[in-house]
């Protein structure tokens, strides 16, 4: 009879060594969870929600927070990520800024468009006004500017200096020939294009903004000529303000159509509301 065999089958693992016994391999280290993306649009939807009516926070930082935060909530149902509700809690947040953004600008330039339609119909109304009768003083009366109005409401020629009563002068050019180049917009085929270069020196003891100095033409027909523009700076507006003793200049380029060249009108005022405008006649070539 056989005894039975009592001993250990050798270890899969090589024999122990030093006679201690051998550890089991360690196990592998679960990956690290994915939460960057949800805590990003968390961070830039609270932010985007803050600036709502500024461009770059409320639709910048909102769209890249819905953004960051819809990959977030995926990378989370599929088990790379814990922060499920951290991410949606972005991507709501950023939805929310970038909707009320977008009405806030919405808001804005109709509240600015709205201002400057009203500013345009007392142009016209103070522009259209007789200045020999009393009508025009009125008008100018319920604005309530106080400021200085021209000392003649007669027409100049063109490169003559208008001068109002607080010293202010404003000098139109005669017109030059110009030539509108490939990108031009306001220029049609077949008429004339002229360049104006208008210069505002500021006589008096206040800075004054001409930035809204804009001038206005018509053709020798009554009717309103377009202003060009194009990629040369054909007309090139006033921007900003001038200083007491300082001047400024700006070039304007109209298109004027080839019968109606005889003579132009141009008026122009060194700032809208406080000054009236001035009239400068004369032929367009």
């Amino acid at each position: 009879m056989t005894a039975p065999n009592n001993s250990t089958p050798p270890s899969p693992f090589g024999p122990p060594q030093g006679g201690q016994p051998m550890a089991p391999p360690p196990f592998p280290t679960p990956p690290q969870p994915q939460n960057g993306l949800g805590i990003t649009a968390l961070v830039l939807g609270i932010i985007g929600a803050v600036l709502f009516f500024t461009v770059w926070g409320g639709v910048v930082l909102g769209v890249l927070a819905l953004i960051f935060g819809l990959v977030g909530v995926s990378k989370a149902r599929k088990g790379l990520a814990t922060n499920k509700g951290v991410a949606l809690s972005g991507a709501i947040l950023g939805g929310i800024a970038l909707i009320v953004s977008i009405v806030w600008l919405v808001v804005v330039v109709m509240a600015v468009q709205s201002v400057s339609d009203e500013i345009q119909k007392e142009v016209d109304k103070a522009a259209s006004a007789d200045p020999g009768t009393g009508s025009g003083d009125d008008s100018l009366g319920d604005l309530d500017t106080g400021d200085p109005a021209s000392d003649s409401a007669e027409p100049l020629k063109f490169g003559a200096t208008h001068t109002y009563e607080d010293g202010v002068k404003v000098t139109v050019s005669k017109p030059k020939a110009y030539s509108p180049d490939e990108f031009a917009a306001g220029h049609k085929a077949g008429n004339v294009a002229v360049q104006f270069t208008i210069t505002i020196v500021n006589g008096g003891k206040k800075t004054m903004d001409v930035t809204t100095a804009l001038p206005t033409l018509r053709d020798a027909k009554g009717a309103d000529v377009e202003m060009v523009f194009d990629g040369s700076n054909g007309t090139k507006p006033f921007n900003g303000k001038v200083l007491a003793g300082k001047q400024a200049q700006a070039d304007f380029a109209f298109s004027v159509p080839a019968d109606a060249t005889k003579e132009v009108q141009l008026e122009v005022g060194p700032e809208v509301l406080k000054y009236d405008d001035a009239i400068w006649t004369g032929p367009a070539k």
